[in-house]
């Protein structure tokens, strides 16, 4: 792992720079969770480039399981950025095309067929980390058109995994360092239009998103500062996403691949991972509390509003 020696972050009143207490939390959690891990964290840095707080295998290539369904939403939504698809078109969900168990809504329903439209398929893709919701993006950017998108974004090794169907995929393969990347060009708004990506970021921030890590151990506020995405499958227990300081910038990414932990049939919260990066969570939010980003863009959360039906 490396901590960031030399880090030009200014030290705050608790000791140490927002890197170097990003890196003790890393070390101290995941040593506590044992297991592998490959991961790049970064916090905004004074003078513009993003500090580096960790960074522990991070070209290795993995799979990255759910975490890729960002990428594949990436490429869904560059179609509709250059006006080959639209959010609003439909697709068809039959029961061939449902995913049973697993995660997602769609496996519940037991009605088909039905339809809906691309926006409700990759809503469901990126807050319920819905399974179906992958085959339904299929439907409109096949698998060796994913990996083409991405791979002229900069990003050879994120990448889906084609099978027989050419409409379907394993989510397949990256790296730490370059979904970090990824989620870094995603805010600086140089990956995805304007609008489609405050849709995506909208989606990762959402109350409906994964809260069993990052994000466990937050106010509501605070969780609406941070876009997740979390991956799961055999004994892997992923996540990768951005914590926003109030004003909406962004301060933080990371990307936690992990594996070979204990209790690799517990896909629930008191999984030695899952429990490390909560504990993490909460450190690495107050870590660049107060922190400043050089990235133009801002992104606002939207308001939580609870309702009682009616």
């Amino acid at each position: 792992m490396g901590a960031p020696a030399g880090a030009s972050g200014v030290s705050d009143k608790k000791g140490g720079t927002p890197a170097s207490r990003v890196a003790d939390a890393y070390q101290r959690e995941k040593s506590r969770a044992g297991g592998n891990w490959y991961a790049y964290v970064s916090v905004a840095g004074v003078g513009g480039a993003p500090q580096v707080a960790v960074q522990e295998k991070a070209d290795r290539v993995v799979e990255a399981y759910s975490v890729n369904k960002i990428a594949v939403a990436v490429a869904v939504l560059d179609k509709v950025d250059r006006g080959l698809l639209t959010l609003d078109q439909r697709v068809e969900v039959t029961a061939a095309i449902v995913v049973p168990g697993g995660d997602g809504i769609f496996g519940l329903d037991s009605a088909y067929p039905s339809s809906v439209t691309l926006g409700h398929a990759l809503a469901t893709l990126l807050t319920l980390s819905d399974d179906t919701a992958v085959r339904l993006c299929g439907l409109v950017c096949p698998a060796a058109e994913i990996n083409q998108i991405l791979v002229a974004k900069g990003f050879p090794n994120t990448q889906v995994e084609p099978v027989a169907n050419p409409n379907r995929f394993y989510l397949g393969t990256s790296t730490a360092r370059e979904t970090h990347n990824l989620l870094r060009a995603l805010v600086a708004g140089t990956l995805l239009s304007p609008s489609s990506t405050t849709f995506l970021l909208n989606l990762l921030r959402s109350p409906i998103a994964f809260t069993d890590g990052i994000r466990r151990t937050m106010s509501s506020d605070e969780r609406a500062r941070v876009a997740t995405k979390a991956g799961w499958f055999d004994d892997a227990r992923h996540e990768a996403g951005i914590i926003f300081n109030a004003a909406g910038a962004p301060v933080l990414t990371y990307v936690l691949f992990a594996d070979g932990q204990a209790d690799p049939d517990n896909f629930g919260a008191t999984h030695p991972a899952v429990q490390a990066r909560a504990a993490m969570g909460p450190k690495f939010l107050a870590a660049v509390s107060g922190a400043t980003s050089p990235v133009a863009l801002v992104h606002r959360s939207r308001s939580y509003r609870p309702t009682n039906g009616g």
